[in-house]
């Protein structure tokens, strides 16, 4: 089974060695997020590193390790899934619309 994950989650498992670090890295299958979520990283990449306590390296290590357990999404086959996807999440948080697709 893959499982989505979105932006926050992917955060959190850079920012500290948690329970969500460790289940991203130990997980047998893989994990999928879409591929918008590295222009969210970069973005946010100082606030990531001052709270994580890392320099890049360390972290970029940390990331790519992260990444093989990921199967990128491009933003070309999600885009079919839009529309189902927003009506899905209406609701509750368009935002999160990308994700569902």
């Amino acid at each position: 089974m893959n499982i989505v994950l979105d932006s926050n989650i992917l955060f959190s498992a850079l920012l500290k060695d948690s329970t969500t670090r460790k289940i991203i890295l130990t997980y047998d299958g893989f994990f999928l997020f879409p591929s918008f979520i590295f222009i969210e990283m970069e973005k946010h990449m100082d606030e990531l590193l001052t709270k994580s306590g890392m320099n890049r390296k360390d972290f970029d290590e940390l990331l790519h390790m992260i990444l093989k357990k990921v199967l990128v999404v491009p933003a070309s086959v999600m885009k079919q899934y839009q529309n189902e996807a927003m009506s899905i999440v209406k609701e509750i948080d368009v935002n999160d619309a990308l994700f569902i697709a």
